[in-house]
């Protein structure tokens, strides 16, 4: 049966439709040979699909997979400066796995990776509000006031005001306060900005957890699969 270029690449685990659009757009995808860059080609059975050379094809069972990044590891498939990537531990992974959102070099915790393009895209697409939750070790004192401007939403240093967040203060010393910040949100190094806008300092910054799934006591630089049931819970969002 055809189907738009777009969609195939998500099926086959490349990205979420709209970043496909973006492959697409950019000239790294070829249909037999052909490179592509207009919307709205269908793929017929039998087509020869390229991303920057390589074969993809769809892909029919689906992976889902929890990681604990490390600090130091960059959330991307390579890296120009050759930095540790989170993909260097699924380097012999037998499907290939796309990371579902990021975390900045200087933070941790808990990633999800799949093949499945269109429950990337779904997890990612702002409308569905999709919470992470951050632990964060913050200079100094933070006070109840600031605390409460970050639940109310605080304008990022690009004039970006932010949606609500739901913030917890877990302990305050005199020299840093460890709070949980949850957001659905994910501008670039979002949580560390909105730490900025209220006049603190990001000392530590890990996900605990990604919608329904918790980081728990997995070890850093191990991954597992997710259970069915965890499956279940994110698709239900």
């Amino acid at each position: 049966m055809p189907m738009r270029l777009q969609k195939y690449l998500a099926l086959s685990g490349v990205a979420s439709r709209r970043a496909s659009e973006k492959l697409i757009s950019e000239g790294h995808v070829a249909v037999n040979g052909q490179v592509i860059t207009e919307m709205g080609v269908q793929v017929q059975d039998g087509d020869r699909v390229t991303v920057d050379g390589k074969p993809v094809a769809i892909q029919e069972e689906k992976h889902y997979i929890a990681y604990n990044k490390q600090v130091g590891e960059m959330c991307t498939a390579s890296d120009p400066e050759g930095r540790t990537t989170v993909m260097d531990k699924f380097k012999d992974y037998p499907v290939r796995l796309y990371t579902v959102g990021r975390l900045d070099y200087e933070s941790e915790g808990l990633i999800l990776l799949t093949n499945d393009g269109d429950m990337m895209n779904a997890l990612l697409h702002p409308s569905h509000e999709v919470g992470k939750a951050y632990w964060v070790k913050v200079s100094s004192t933070v006070t109840q006031e600031e605390a409460h401007r970050l639940s109310a939403g605080v304008k990022l240093d690009d004039g970006y005001m932010t949606s609500p967040a739901k913030v917890r203060i877990i302990r305050q010393e005199a020299f840093d306060t460890i709070m949980t910040i949850t957001i659905h949100e994910g501008r670039n190094r979002q949580v560390r900005r909105m730490i900025e806008a209220i006049g603190h300092q990001t000392l530590m910054l890990k996900r605990v957890a990604f919608g329904p799934i918790l980081l728990g006591d997995l070890p850093k630089g191990q991954w597992r699969h997710l259970t069915d049931e965890e499956v279940r819970r994110l698709k239900e969002l």
